[in-house]
């Protein structure tokens, strides 16, 4: 059967997004005397919105309500993207090209706000079919319910639909999803090889992400 359906994670895949979240846990943890290290960091990302603070929270051994975590890490993420929105290379002609194919969406664990400025600065809210917000979900990745929520919303059967994602977490809700998973790992944070063998395919880049690699994948 032909791929019926492409989705794309955000952070990392289409806005090189990670390296600002990071950035801005390192300056959460130093504001308060404390490290926040790349294995932290990697434990947090693709994880939904509560998930990634639950992290922050037990990692930096913080009192401080999750809800107040969330709220300080969104202001200091939206500051770096009004300061520059960090697109990565060939990301938004990849999304126009799948979606002159194939029906696409967006599976995005980052908080709501964030997608949707992400979009709208874009054009990209004009583009995807279907828009599953962490948020919306009740388990974030590495479960698999973001992803069988945008299957659903779209009535496109996992079996041969494609998933896009760079972080282990996601590879592993896609491959939970029962979905094919494409490895487009952000530079700053490479897949562990244990990863990489989950995967159907990788690519370096967005430019990478051709119609026939997809159709290779049926």
């Amino acid at each position: 059967m032909p791929i019926q359906a492409v989705i794309f994670d955000m952070d990392g895949v289409l806005v090189d997004s990670e390296v600002y979240w990071s950035q801005s846990r390192v300056e959460f943890a130093q504001s308060r005397g404390k490290q926040w290290t790349d294995e932290d960091q990697r434990l947090a990302m693709g994880r939904s919105t509560v998930e990634w603070a639950m992290v922050m929270q037990q990692r930096l051994g913080l009192t401080m309500p999750v809800d107040a975590i969330i709220s300080e890490m969104k202001e200091r993420v939206i500051a770096h993207y009004a300061s520059r929105m960090p697109t990565r290379p060939g990301a938004l002609e990849a999304v126009h090209e799948m979606a002159a194919h194939y029906r696409c969406g967006l599976a995005s664990g980052s908080p709501t706000e964030i997608i949707k400025a992400v979009l709208e600065i874009t054009g990209l809210d004009q583009v995807f079919e279907v828009v599953v917000y962490g948020d919306d979900v009740p388990l974030g990745k590495p479960a698999p319910d973001i992803y069988l929520e945008a299957l659903q919303q779209m009535g496109a059967d996992a079996a041969v639909s494609v998933g896009i994602e760079d972080s282990a977490n996601g590879i592993r809700a896609l491959k939970a999803a029962g979905m094919a998973a494409i490895a487009a790992p952000s530079p700053a944070f490479p897949l562990p090889d244990d990863i990489l063998a989950l995967c159907d395919a990788r690519i370096d880049s967005l430019e990478d992400l051709t119609l026939a690699l997809v159709q290779g994948l049926r």
